[in-house]
């Protein structure tokens, strides 16, 4: 039986699953979210923990010095990734997340609304109200779509794990910690040193 979409633009079905950017860009929400194979997922509510905001920006920081004069861009969030497949029209992208902090090397992919193709690296800082769609939902779509380098920053724990594209699957590092030196296969020369990284957060 087919489901019926919800006719409301301001206060749209959570429920319903086939919304597409064209929906997405018609609400008028005081959230913010995303749309992950046509289902809203509402990021928190509140606005993120210091500390979420002292990582995020650091690591944007860092990779905007990192990439001057180079093709490559960084982004952070609000910042809207569009995962066409078939087809780029709005109305047939079912798949758009705004993740922390994202690096596009392609510039064809960019336009004024964001990127729209798979960034090459992307960064998501985990807070308790979001480790779930972090770790399932957006795992999936990332190594789905071809991202080709996926870090994860636990913030309270002072930790990261980087997943790397390998034949289309995702094989991830070690989890690395305070006195560990992380390093972007794709970001060739990028590296983080875990323990001054997070002793200049604190």
């Amino acid at each position: 039986m087919e489901v019926k979409k919800p006719d409301t633009v301001n206060e749209p079905d959570l429920e319903y699953g086939n919304y597409s950017y064209a929906d997405y860009l018609k609400w008028q929400m005081e959230e913010v979210v995303e749309l992950i194979k046509g289902k809203i997922f509402k990021k928190a509510a509140a606005a993120p923990k210091r500390i979420h905001q002292k990582v995020s920006g650091e690591i944007f920081l860092r990779l905007g010095n990192f990439l001057k004069g180079q093709k490559c861009q960084v982004y952070f969030a609000p910042f809207d990734v569009r995962f066409p497949k078939a087809s780029k029209a709005d109305h047939k992208i079912h798949d758009v997340v705004q993740p922390d902090i994202c690096v596009v090397c392609d510039p064809a992919k960019l336009d004024e609304r964001g990127s729209i193709g798979a960034p090459d690296l992307i960064v998501e800082i985990l807070s308790p109200g979001n480790s779930k769609t972090e770790l399932k939902h957006k795992f999936e779509l990332y190594e789905f779509n071809g991202v080709q380098e996926y870090w994860i920053i636990h913030a309270e724990t002072q930790d990261l794990l980087i997943y790397r594209l390998t034949h289309g699957k995702y094989a991830p590092s070690l989890l690395l910690t305070s006195g560990d030196v992380a390093e972007s296969h794709v970001l060739k020369g990028f590296k983080l040193d875990l323990e001054e990284f997070f002793g200049d957060i604190e």
